[in-house]
């Protein structure tokens, strides 16, 4: 009985568990960047609602991406994997919003999601490779 080849990508395995701690650590920098912004800037209500809203909108979106690509990855799933590179497109549009479009962007506010940005390239990268491997020897 011959053994089956494994598929999964252990660096896309590695950059998603990294994804997974930033996206906690993104989180609770942008709650506390939010009400540091509240208390020492003129902040409209109705703006500091959107931010608040569109932020946990991306955590509850990235929760899911983080979940299937970690799950269609080591389940060596094209589908599953397929539907965390879609759920990357609403996830990245969310972030460039707190990069370009939120009422106040500090300079901390671009580093933090240029980073994010640059982390959700690299498991683009990896996630579409990952995907090419496992069509191939499906």
């Amino acid at each position: 009985m011959a053994g089956r080849q494994v598929l999964s990508s252990v660096p896309l395995e590695m950059l998603l568990y990294l994804s997974s701690v930033y996206l906690a650590f993104f989180f609770i920098a942008e709650i506390l960047i939010v009400i540091y912004k509240a208390e020492v800037l003129i902040y409209p209500s109705d703006n500091l609602a959107i931010d608040l809203v569109l932020l946990f909108l991306l955590v509850g979106i990235e929760i899911f991406r983080i979940y299937f690509a970690s799950k269609g990855n080591l389940t060596e799933r094209t589908l599953t994997m397929l539907g965390s590179v879609i759920l990357l497109i609403p996830s990245a549009l969310l972030v460039v919003y707190f990069l370009v479009w939120q009422t106040y962007v500090l300079r901390l506010d671009v580093i933090l999601t240029g980073i994010f940005l640059a982390m959700q390239g690299f498991e683009l990268l990896f996630s579409l490779i990952s995907m090419a491997v496992f069509g191939r020897h499906a």
